[in-house]
């Protein structure tokens, strides 16, 4: 994959507005998504989906999933079944 940053509109500290990464393919001929990360989670918006139809994780939630193994194993194979 390749990583970009597409805005870097933050201080030290992630605010509101947060950080968007833009995902792409290693060709970097097609767009995997964009990762939005402000200080309350992240945003994930497969393809060129939109910020507000993209799938939204609180901090605690996603130290849930990856906390164990087992979880974050059940995440991903649930999420490739999708």
């Amino acid at each position: 994959m390749k990583v970009n940053i597409k805005k870097f509109v933050v201080d030290m500290e992630v605010k509101n507005t947060g950080i968007e990464f833009e995902v792409r393919s290693t060709d970097s001929k097609s767009q995997v998504g964009d990762c939005y990360v402000t200080k309350t989670g992240l945003t994930w918006c497969k393809g060129k989906t939109t910020r507000k139809n993209g799938i939204a994780v609180t901090w605690a939630e996603l130290a849930e999933v990856l906390a164990a193994d087992d979880t974050k194993k059940a995440a991903l194979r649930a999420a490739r079944e999708a």
